[in-house]
């Protein structure tokens, strides 16, 4: 299997979270994954992008009112 670097680590991580979990259900995993993912990708982008909203969105391929509605989502604004 051919996998990227980032989704080797996602991998590691959610193994990691699982064991931390010990036998316990998870509860509501996607919107825990997706959330952490995405505010740590809107945090990163918009500092490379050095708060420029508009070319962050670009990077993302997003318009910039979705990007703004995740900003204030993720109190980043």
């Amino acid at each position: 299997m051919n996998t990227s670097p980032l989704q080797r680590q996602v991998e590691k991580e959610l193994h990691q979270y699982f064991e931390i979990l010990n036998g316990q259900k998870p509860s509501e995993l996607h919107d825990l994954v997706i959330g952490q993912v995405e505010e740590a990708l809107f945090r990163v982008v918009l500092d490379y992008c050095d708060g420029n909203q508009s070319k962050a969105a670009a990077y993302l391929g997003i318009n910039r009112g979705t990007l703004r509605k995740k900003l204030a989502q993720y109190n980043l604004a």
